[in-house]
């Protein structure tokens, strides 16, 4: 796990190794053990290394390969690189480290620009083929590892966060209406490629990318989800396939040169996990969790299923309590850590437990994605009952959509209103397309498992472990995985409430009461009941004079917010003042 960076300079142009060194402080935190760079004649590479297989120098980067003329910049872990080596070997191929990096030039060199489709992992790198004069960029298939860029004159930029961009000062700061429809409406959600800046770009989950000595680029995709529910097996039958599945997805994420421990909330998912795990590690395995303060309306944490799941696994299970008093700063740190503004209280959360945890463990084991490919959330249910009264895109709106079109034009100053309802146009099309199933229900997973998740769940998670060195692996994203819950049957997944056949699995392994508790998240009560020092920094934040400046928000429908701020939530129980602030926030701290 890593952070990297690098230019590629249109033919003619000089290379920018200043630029490029000013984009690596910026990645520290993702990668500390080791920083490196390589310049060639028309490109940079940097990186910043989170040592986990192969710790030795041999797995330092940018690594090269001289006589196959190839040299890479990569983020991630390849889960088979080792059964990739041993094939490579067999055909001939030397191997000069034990690095999972270096089996990725040598299965490019074999193997073409199709290579990617064989790994089992989570990645985002860039390598430049001198032989054929290419750069080729990729991310893995479910985007667990993110890649930015921007282009400025003819000359092309990436990196691993936006804020790495930013220090080398390579784009400007005008805001993509488009993208802004969707953090207001999408609950943040901005798919790729845009972001919140018109500028700055992200490569597509399951792409890559060629981009040649002119500079032209294109790009394929490699991977792509289709909703095909299969109906010839029995319950019993489907609950031992989503338990094969989830074994094997398990152990292969238990691939490290360090100890890996696991994130446990209490939570049937990644109970789930810490029971699969402790069956490969017999003791010392560790778990940890983490709570807050409570409100009257809500619970800050959920300690009592975390400690029961941890002492039927026996263990060594750490509880870490966020100190209300301590909290305002360190959400405002959660925020500035984020490659894009993000809305879930969640970040938070994952934000202050990685910063424990990372004292103790470099890999943990976490069970986010099981909701959105086993259909654990409110909206699944009410969709299937929803069949043949509203489309599917009715329903889906209804009860994932922060805001519709027309109370976020009542938001926005008009210079910043988009001239249609993108958020809208965009789910409405993603419905329509081919492999995304013919029931409601299955074009709302299919939506939530390749759109939804990346730019939510799995930015939050790596962005707020990697913001304290801490590598998250998500054994629910493993893509067979997910391939094959897309022939479970919706009515398996969504009877009794949601993620049926998971929970029957689970079974097998789990506490009922850890299995059939309510459903619980990192509950961060006090970013929903906005009050005292939050509401003030709310406040504070968006009646700036950089606030006026920009002009983002009217202020009357600031003002109607503010004259009752603890009652103003989404569909998804999200504070509407906060979602607002957030941003506001995100965009000063880019701004310095």
């Amino acid at each position: 796990m890593c952070g990297i960076c690098g230019t590629i300079s249109r033919e003619g142009s000089e290379t920018k190794e200043d630029e490029l060194r000013k984009m690596l402080p910026a990645l520290a935190e993702r990668g500390p053990d080791h920083r490196g760079i390589r310049m060639g004649e028309n490109y940079g590479f940097g990186h910043s290394r989170l040592s986990i297989i192969d710790l030795s120098e041999q797995g330092n980067q940018p690594m090269e390969d001289k006589e196959l003329g190839l040299v890479i910049v990569n983020n991630g872990e390849v889960y088979n690189y080792r059964e990739l080596r041993e094939e490579l070997k067999g055909v001939g191929y030397t191997f000069f480290s034990n690095s999972d990096t270096e089996v990725l030039m040598k299965a490019y060199h074999h193997w073409g620009e199709r290579f990617v489709e064989r790994l089992k992992g989570m990645f985002a790198f860039c390598l430049y083929d001198s032989n054929r004069d290419i750069f080729v960029l990729a991310r893995d298939r479910l985007g667990k590892k993110p890649l930015y860029y921007t282009e400025i004159n003819g000359d092309f930029y990436f990196a691993s966060n936006i804020q790495a961009l930013n220090d080398a000062g390579l784009f400007d700061y005008t805001i993509d209406k488009q993208a802004l429809n969707y953090y207001l409406t999408f609950h943040a959600v901005v798919p790729a490629p845009h972001t919140i800046y018109e500028k700055v770009r992200k490569l597509e989950p399951g792409t890559v990318m060629i981009i040649d000595r002119e500079g032209n680029k294109h790009s394929r995709r490699f991977w792509s989800l289709e909703m095909k529910p299969r109906h010839d097996l029995s319950e019993e039958e489907w609950i031992e396939a989503v338990l094969e599945s989830l074994r094997r997805a398990v152990k292969l994420r238990m691939v490290s040169d360090v100890p890996v421990g696991a994130l446990l909330s209490g939570g049937v998912d990644s109970s789930l996990i810490v029971a699969l795990m402790s069956e490969l590690k017999e003791d010392n395995l560790r778990t940890y969790s983490i709570g807050f303060d409570s409100v009257p309306e809500e619970e800050g944490n959920e300690f009592h299923y975390s400690d029961l799941v941890a002492k039927t696994f026996g263990t060594n299970h750490q509880k870490i309590y966020a100190d209300g008093e301590d909290l305002l700063p360190r959400v405002q740190d959660s925020l500035t850590a984020m490659s894009e503004p993000m809305v879930s209280h969640d970040a938070v959360g994952f934000y202050l437990l990685s910063r424990e945890v990372s004292k103790e463990s470099k890999v943990v084991l976490c069970g986010q994605g099981a909701d959105e490919i086993f259909a654990g959330y409110h909206w699944y249910p009410k969709i299937m009952e929803g069949e043949g009264k509203k489309s599917p895109f009715e329903l889906y709106r209804e009860n994932f959509f922060d805001r519709d079109y027309g109370e976020m034009q009542e938001m926005l100053s008009e210079e910043y209103r988009p001239d249609l309802d993108h958020a809208s146009d965009f789910v409405r099309r993603r419905f329509a397309m081919p492999g995304s199933g013919s029931r409601g229900v299955d074009k709302a997973l299919h939506l939530d498992t390749t759109i939804m998740l990346i730019d939510d769940p799995v930015k939050r998670v790596d962005n707020m472990t990697m913001a304290w060195s801490l590598e998250a692996r998500v054994p629910f994203l493993d893509h067979e995985l997910v391939e094959l819950t897309a022939t479970i049957p919706a009515e398996l997944k969504v009877k009794d409430g949601g993620k049926y056949i998971l929970k029957k699995a689970a079974e097998k392994l789990l506490p009922r009461e850890v299995i059939y508790r309510p459903k619980g998240y990192f509950p961060v009560p006090a970013l929903k009941y906005l009050q005292g020092e939050f509401l003030e920094f709310a406040r504070t934040v968006l009646s700036s004079e950089k606030a006026k400046e920009r002009n983002l928000f009217r202020r009357e429908y600031l003002d109607s917010l503010f004259s009752n701020p603890d009652r103003q939530l989404t569909a998804l129980r999200g504070n509407k003042i906060w979602q607002a602030a957030v941003l506001e926030y995100w965009l000063q701290k880019m701004e310095g």
